[in-house]
């Protein structure tokens, strides 16, 4: 998918809300700074001082929309940036600049962070000649995840299931609840009805083989070394050739060529979204900018 048209992805009532949301949470009151920065226009430059991908435009436009300034773009958005560059410039009176700046700083760098994490590990897949999925998981950060499952994407990563509603997962904790694997994914097979696909996490090809047996579409190989997961998951499509193979737990940009297999579907990391280096980005106001003429 283009990246350029993800944002097509994003409800411009989604972005209007959450932009609200960011600024209320940094400004619930009083704005002391904004009486020194005063009202006349301004302009300022957004630079980038990290190399990574860009990513989180759409964002990034939607809080300054708020806050009635204009933002032009140098880059598009997947765009690998180099230091020093002038990504984008924001125009609009300047108390409204500064009061977006750092809440459109900090989005913009944790969206290209997650992105830039992305982008190297579907680089490190796809370099061992692997043509599974690389994806990311629900270890999102609370009231931040739609940016942080958008920079998924921007990278070239899928983002796995949005929420608890977008896929069943049977997950050991579920399991033990159920009172065993067939009872619980028997369980999840009637909840999803024909809508939903069912996963369940396994730790052994025991396991693997009952779920797949019990009707499961997904089977999730979790915290496997990766010898034995290729075993298992060669065995496991040995008898269930139609079963999805998902591998996860411990898995970095270090490691991660070790986990590509032919048998291996899905390689999901949980750090893609949980520890993810930001991108440093600066926004700085020109020192002059032409005021319009007197009316």
């Amino acid at each position: 998918m283009d990246a350029e048209g993800l944002a097509l992805l994003l409800p411009p009532t989604t972005l209007a809300a959450l932009a609200d949301s960011w600024l209320q949470e940094d400004c619930p009151g009083l704005n002391y700074a904004s009486w020194v920065a005063g009202a006349a226009p301004s302009q300022a430059a957004l630079w980038a001082k990290s190399p990574g991908v860009l990513a989180g435009r759409p964002f990034f436009d939607a809080i300054f929309a708020k806050l009635n300034c204009q933002v032009s773009w140098f880059f598009p958005e997947g765009s690998k940036l180099v230091p020093v560059a002038k990504v984008a410039e924001v125009r609009g009176p300047a108390h409204s600049v500064l009061l977006g700046e750092r809440v459109a700083l900090n989005m913009l760098a944790r969206c290209s962070g997650v992105a830039s994490a992305a982008a190297a590990a579907v680089e490190a897949a796809r370099g061992t000649g692997w043509t599974g999925h690389v994806a990311g998981t629900r270890k999102t950060t609370p009231g931040f995840r739609l940016v942080e499952k958008y920079g998924l994407l921007v990278g070239g990563a899928a983002t796995h299931r949005y929420d608890l509603g977008g896929l069943v997962m049977v997950k050991d904790n579920h399991i033990v609840a159920a009172g065993g694997v067939e009872k619980a994914v028997l369980g999840a097979r009637q909840a999803a009805d024909f809508t939903l696909k069912v996963e369940v996490e396994c730790s052994s090809l025991w396991d693997a083989l009952q779920a797949a047996a019990a009707g499961a579409d997904l089977i999730l190989l979790d915290n496997l070394k990766p010898e034995e997961l290729h075993t298992t998951a060669a065995a496991l499509k040995a008898r269930f050739p139609s079963v999805a193979v998902e591998a996860s737990g411990g898995i970095t940009l270090g490691n991660l060529p070790e986990f590509c297999g032919p048998h291996i579907d899905v390689i999901s990391m949980g750090m893609l979204t949980q520890a993810a280096p930001a991108l440093d980005f600066s926004l700085k106001l020109f020192a002059d900018v032409p005021h319009p003429p007197p009316s």
